[in-house]
């Protein structure tokens, strides 16, 4: 029998978080059209699918539908959109000024960047589904 490679720690690469979207094509227009996400992978053909793999860029991203389309709910459970207050997906935005002005042309809800406690400069909302999303870069000589 042959022996086993040992463990590398560079075997590891990249991470995808999985957050659950209560509307796939909701959220496909949030993450895809609006941000620029492409879809690596999906469960099925168009929108109205369970599962989908993101990416841009070097960021990976999964989103799976809540519920299936069968049981489904009218309307997202307030409940699960509250227990996503403390997690927040951070990514890496050198302009968050130009993010900011995008957002705000197509009618997204969103507060202009701040400048945070660690010096630098953020862009933070919600998605959707009540994800907190903040975009941040840090300020020079920082």
């Amino acid at each position: 029998m042959d022996k086993e490679k040992p463990f590398d720690k560079n075997d590891i690469e990249g991470m995808a978080p999985l957050i659950s979207v209560f509307d796939m094509p909701v959220s496909l227009k949030f993450y895809r059209d609006l941000l620029g996400f492409s879809v690596a992978m999906s469960s099925g053909e168009g929108d109205d699918v369970d599962w989908v793999l993101l990416r841009l860029n070097e960021i990976e991203l999964m989103l799976n539908t809540a519920y299936e389309s069968a049981f489904r709910p009218l309307k997202p459970d307030t409940d699960r959109i509250a227990a996503h207050e403390d997690m927040t997906l951070y990514f890496g935005c050198p302009d968050t000024d130009a993010l900011y002005e995008h957002l705000q042309a197509n009618n997204v809800a969103v507060s202009k960047p701040e400048i945070t406690r660690y010096n630098w400069k953020a862009l933070t909302l919600k998605d959707p589904d009540g994800y907190g999303l903040c975009f941040h870069w840090p300020l020079p000589n920082s």
